[in-house]
């Protein structure tokens, strides 16, 4: 199974992030030749059909280890997940379900752009049930049970397109958003330079340099966007800001953004 050098760093990094039953499943999916081929032919069709940016391997993993960063961040400042305010999981579940959502959020783009959201749900479900039963025993229903709504909940809500209502799908939610830097939209670029419908989101994205992920000052989460040119802006308010305004996990994020060496612009 070919992974590319940026794809299995990715890995490697995730994984060295967790521990317990997220660990494993992070490594059964990582694994999995199936799942391989169906996240790169969800860059085939983002890509070369439909000339979107990054919807592939690369991508999802790059949405999960914001996740699970953002996930530590709320971990350390005593902030419970949804799963653990309900007693119906612990933060290792919650943490599992966050995963899951993230690492195949983007399995419908195989299939098509439109909805594609539900399309990956569908597509997702069977390796979520598969690997629930691996590192669960089979009598943890309830805990099964939590984990997979988690997850669900998480990739029907990672377009800010529907509403959602747990922190764990809210991480899923701006880990993605938080995957906007200049590589993104590399290839798209290569591939064609002729003018087109949504040139803007390209030229937006190709300057974004960095998005740092730290421990905020007055909140638990700092997000900061730098950008090469002001055109940048335009990713964090058009796209990015949505998806944040959106998410349950607002409150607790402090969004700043500005060109580099210039002064940054707070947004939260």
């Amino acid at each position: 199974m070919y992974k590319s050098a940026k794809q299995s760093g990715l890995e490697q990094r995730i994984l060295k992030q967790l521990e317990g039953k997220p660990l494993k499943a992070a490594q059964l999916l990582f694994s999995d030749p199936q799942l391989q081929a169906m996240q790169e032919y969800a860059n085939i069709v983002s890509i070369k059909r439909l000339g979107f940016n990054d919807h592939g391997p690369v991508h999802m993993r790059k949405a999960t280890l914001n996740a699970i960063k953002m996930f530590k961040l709320l971990n350390a400042a005593g902030i419970q997940m949804n799963l653990e305010k309900e007693e119906a999981g612990t933060a290792e579940d919650s943490l599992t379900g966050v995963i899951f959502a993230s690492l195949l959020h983007d399995l419908g783009m195989s299939v098509a752009r439109h909805s594609h959201e539900i399309i990956s749900i569908q597509l997702a479900t069977p390796y979520i049930d598969r690997i629930l039963d691996a590192i669960h025993a089979p009598d943890e229903y309830m805990t099964k049970t939590a984990i997979r709504s988690i997850a669900i909940e998480g990739i029907f809500g990672h377009m800010a397109t529907n509403r959602i209502h747990s922190l764990e799908a809210g991480l899923v939610l701006i880990g993605d958003g938080s995957d906007m830097e200049k590589g993104r939209a590399r290839i798209p670029s290569m591939l064609s330079n002729e003018p087109r419908v949504g040139d803007i989101h390209r030229t937006s994205a190709g300057s974004i340099q960095k998005v740092r992920i730290q421990k905020g000052e007055e909140k638990p989460i700092s997000i900061t966007v730098e950008m090469s040119a002001s055109v940048g802006f335009f990713q964090v308010e058009e796209v990015f800001f949505p998806k944040i305004n959106i998410s349950p996990v607002k409150p607790y994020i402090e969004l700043y953004a500005g060109v580099t060496d210039r002064e940054l612009l707070r947004y939260l």
